[in-house]
């Protein structure tokens, strides 16, 4: 497989493994530390986590949809040495039925992943999130991460 196809397939599955839960292979996927950016979904600032705490954050809140679905398209890659940079346009849906309203919620926008090759593999070490819109019941993100909190407690 050549780099560029390698690299497009290591961000793809950031999406594949999440939505089905498939945390062990998702973690796998990046460098031991990740310079995450969801500051245009959550607001604060970029922070460097450990793959595990980036992970179990997703653990924290896609684990209590009751479904999602991550697709990524127009990948832009680029290299310099033994780095690579991939863009990509992506839709997110995340269903959770609730007595609260629409069950969907949509998000739209850019993932920009930085990747450093390891040991011959390609790992990425920066994940940043551009939304540029969302429709829907975003209220279900609370939802969904009250629910795993309460399935974690159980």
């Amino acid at each position: 497989m050549d780099d560029r196809t390698a690299v497009i397939e290591i961000c793809d599955r950031t999406g594949w493994h999440s939505d089905r839960r498939e945390w062990n292979e998702a973690r796998a996927l990046f460098a031991p530390e990740v310079l995450l950016d969801y500051t245009s979904l959550l607001g604060g600032s970029p922070t460097t986590v450990t793959s595990k705490e980036l992970v179990d954050s997703w653990v924290a809140v896609l684990g209590g949809y009751d479904s999602s679905q991550h697709l990524m398209t127009s990948h832009l890659v680029s290299f310099e040495g033994a780095t690579a940079e991939c863009t990509a346009s992506f839709q997110a849906t995340h269903r959770l039925d609730n007595p609260m309203g629409s069950p969907l919620w949509r998000i739209g926008g850019t993932y920009r992943f930085h990747l450093v090759r390891s040991g011959g593999n390609w790992r990425i070490d920066e994940l940043a999130m551009t939304i540029l819109w969302t429709e829907g019941n975003r209220n279900i993100l609370d939802l969904a991460a009250e629910r795993q909190s309460q399935k974690s407690t159980s």
